[in-house]
């Protein structure tokens, strides 16, 4: 396998059923007044019920034909117990995606009360409010698989890097996948100039640069602009250059949240910022050609992505008369091989002309993309042109 990291998390039990409404449980009113309030912070509508609705009688509230309507125990996307309901769901069906909830969780019982209903966590107000609207978000969001994130980084100047990123996020695009570009090198000529789009409508980085905690998936993928059936979020002309890390990652996690593949091209240095990004990648392809001096120069690179990224790979770039090999350069970084890409004839001219790299299904650089991508993707059908 070419991608390392953690598993990815299954889509919440019934989020397609119940449209994304959580199902809230408690006759606490101070307790419920702040499950609202998280709730609307979430941009999420809730069912709140007494008790669970298929133990309820037929017809009232909760009832029968509530739950045929699909706001049942089993259907609700996410279930929020309060701690003075827990006795009464003792019973219910075991499922995914319930949390008991308290604002005084001091009691050495509520952890027995936890496993008897079988909660996934147990959350105390107001210490978790972060998370608890993190998750109520997903659900109105629909999250389900996050996306694919691998990261592009030049182990030397000019080693192709942001060529490779735009090539590999035009292959995904075009085998079908909801695709995103991120652009995190702001010294860099621009992802929507490589892809022709500088003066398309959308938002850029520096309309970002004041984000704080979490950044809707779905506002951000319609925010930017798209190109060639992916979205791209690059820097502007402007003199802006630093984006803070809580922006980027805020960013960056939201735009995973949308599942389908993200490539991000990263620059050279790794500042907090960048560290930021690296910490959410699935890979990291870090680009090298095949000559001594710019092995020496990607072994500092590396060495300072390895410190944060889970997973980095070589991909060396052609080889020069008299150079290295793949397997020598790889063996010389201590970074396992993910393929070479040999030198595309013409490609800096069709580029100069308006066609992004990528865009030739029978170039070299094409052909590399679509075998990593089924590999990583476990696609088995070719890319179509």
């Amino acid at each position: 396998m070419l991608v390392g990291g953690g598993g990815r998390p299954a889509r919440a039990v019934g989020a397609g059923a119940a449209g994304g409404r959580p199902l809230i449980i408690t006759e606490d009113p101070l307790l419920l007044d702040d499950l609202l309030r998280l709730c609307a912070a979430a941009g999420a509508e809730p069912h709140v019920r007494h008790s669970v609705p298929e133990q309820s009688g037929t017809g009232g509230a909760g009832g029968a034909e509530e739950v045929r309507g699909g706001v049942g125990w089993e259907s609700a996307p996410l279930v929020l117990v309060g701690d003075d309901a827990a006795r009464r769901v003792r019973g219910a069906p075991r499922r995914d995606g319930v949390f008991l909830v308290g604002r005084e969780l001091d009691d050495p019982l509520v952890w027995q009360r936890a496993v008897e209903i079988g909660a996934e966590e147990v959350l105390r107000l107001p210490d978790a409010e972060s998370r608890l609207v993190d998750r109520i978000a997903d659900v109105v969001e629909g999250a389900g698989k996050p996306a694919l994130a691998v990261g592009v980084i030049g182990g030397s100047g000019g080693a192709g890097a942001s060529t490779l990123a735009c090539a590999l996020a035009i292959r995904a695009a075009r085998a079908g996948e909801r695709t995103i570009l991120i652009d995190g090198d702001p010294l860099g000529g621009g992802m929507d100039v490589l892809l022709g789009g500088e003066g398309a409508e959308g938002l850029r980085w520096p309309d970002f640069a004041g984000s704080r905690g979490r950044v809707g998936a779905g506002a951000l993928e319609e925010s930017l602009p798209e190109l060639h059936a992916l979205r791209v979020l690059s820097w502007d002309r402007g003199e802006r250059v630093v984006v803070p890390p809580a922006a980027m990652r805020s960013v960056l996690a939201a735009a995973r949240r949308r599942g389908g593949v993200v490539v991000v091209d990263l620059p050279r240095r790794v500042d907090e910022a960048v560290a930021e990004v690296l910490a959410q990648l699935d890979l990291v392809l870090m680009v090298v050609p095949g000559e001594l001096r710019s092995v020496a120069a990607a072994g500092r690179v590396a060495a300072g992505v390895r410190m944060v990224a889970r997973d980095v790979r070589v991909v060396v770039r052609g080889r020069c008369p008299g150079g290295l090999d793949a397997e020598t350069v790889a063996g010389l970084l201590g970074v396992p091989l993910a393929g070479e890409v040999p030198v595309e004839l013409g490609l800096p001219g069709r580029v100069a002309e308006g066609e992004p790299p990528g865009a030739q299904r029978r170039g070299a650089l094409a052909r590399f993309c679509d075998a990593f991508w089924q590999r990583a993707l476990g696609a088995a059908p070719g890319v179509p042109a």
